[in-house]
């Protein structure tokens, strides 16, 4: 492989996302087994401490470009500083955030290259990176290679094992010279809205999912005169509580098909699917949830799927290892005492 391998972290205010170690694990077996280097690059303002955690994490050097006009992302400097770090190498990963997936596209546009999107297995192939990804909805997996330099891929969360850092390991941290305004851009940091407390989906070990059957309960009788639609979201914010507690007790995230979202049941960042949030956790519990095409290619690489379903032929329970037939209003609120018990919760 002629050139060093190159990885992007991607963080907020400091805090390096989970998937930019994977990626950066990822990238380190890769240039292990190619003989070459791995490179970090790290762009924002006050990163000292990230680019240190770079080099514990696997990084031979770490590239890091730090200013006040940095402290807010914005995709035209932040890909006009990758593509100018990393022509000269044969590989550049990013984890497929959306600001890693932003960046991964303007860069390979920037570089004059093709971009292998939401990969989830690597490996050599002389110095081709041959690379598989879902597709399909994940009915199929294809192998994929780059034949444009750099070869630029984004990294499926939790697709790949985040490595263990040391503390003693040594590496090179190189200041990039960054002019006083960042670099001309179209768009222009406003400001910050909390979409919402808990643990984020995307590096949950363990989601909680619910579909349309969490406001499918006639016994719930509303306190107050509603219509019918007011009734339908009050009974599902009801199932969705049910969803939450169990949630709490595992430690997990909330999560919801794109049926429960488009009826207002629930917000759009809780939305697994094919046009949410690709999840791949260690247990996913899926309460009244039929199992959607759209929403099994978001979460069908979970590791351990629990489907919860009134319907005994419901699509879901083809892809659970473990399936149980009946109300989740009744089968939840006993999970959940049953775990607290279990685990002290």
């Amino acid at each position: 492989m002629n050139g060093p391998i190159a990885v992007y972290i991607d963080h907020f205010k400091g805090q390096a996302l989970a998937a930019s170690w994977e990626a950066l694990a990822a990238g380190r077996r890769l240039a292990d087994e190619a003989g070459t280097r791995l490179q970090a690059l790290i762009f924002g303002a006050k990163v000292s401490e990230l680019a240190e955690q770079a080099i514990q994490y696997g990084a031979d050097e770490v590239y890091t470009a730090e200013s006040d006009s940095l402290r807010d992302y914005s995709p035209e400097p932040f890909a006009s500083l990758a593509g100018g770090l990393v022509g000269e190498a044969a590989a550049v990963f990013f984890p497929t955030t959306t600001r890693g997936r932003e960046i991964a596209a303007m860069t390979a546009i920037d570089l004059n290259s093709g971009v292998i999107t939401d990969v989830t297995a690597l490996q050599l192939d002389g110095d081709r990176v041959v690379a598989e990804k879902p597709v399909y909805a994940g009915k199929a997996v294809v192998r994929v290679v780059c034949r444009t330099d750099p070869q630029i891929l984004t990294l499926r969360s939790r697709a790949f094992p985040k490595g263990e850092p040391d503390p003693n390991r040594q590496g090179s941290i190189l200041p990039v010279s960054v002019s006083p305004d960042g670099a001309d851009g179209l768009s222009s940091h406003q400001g910050y809205a909390e979409s919402g407390g808990g643990v984020s989906l995307a590096d949950a070990n363990i989601i909680v999912s619910g579909g349309r059957g969490v406001a499918n309960n006639p016994n719930l009788v509303p306190p107050d005169s509603m219509d019918e639609k007011e009734t339908e979201i009050w009974r599902a914010h009801q199932g969705y509580k049910l969803v939450g507690d169990l949630a709490e007790v595992l430690g997990g995230a909330v999560g919801a098909s794109r049926a429960a979202v488009d009826a207002g049941y629930i917000p759009y960042a809780h939305q697994v699917g094919q046009t949410g949030k690709v999840v791949s956790p260690d247990l996913y519990i899926a309460a009244g949830i039929s199992g959607a095409i759209q929403h099994l290619a978001g979460m069908r690489t979970s590791k351990v799927i629990v489907a919860i379903n009134k319907d005994p032929e419901a699509p879901i329970f083809k892809y659970a290892r473990f399936g149980v037939v009946g109300d989740l209003y009744d089968i939840l609120p006993a999970l959940t005492d049953a775990f607290r018990q279990r685990l002290g919760g």
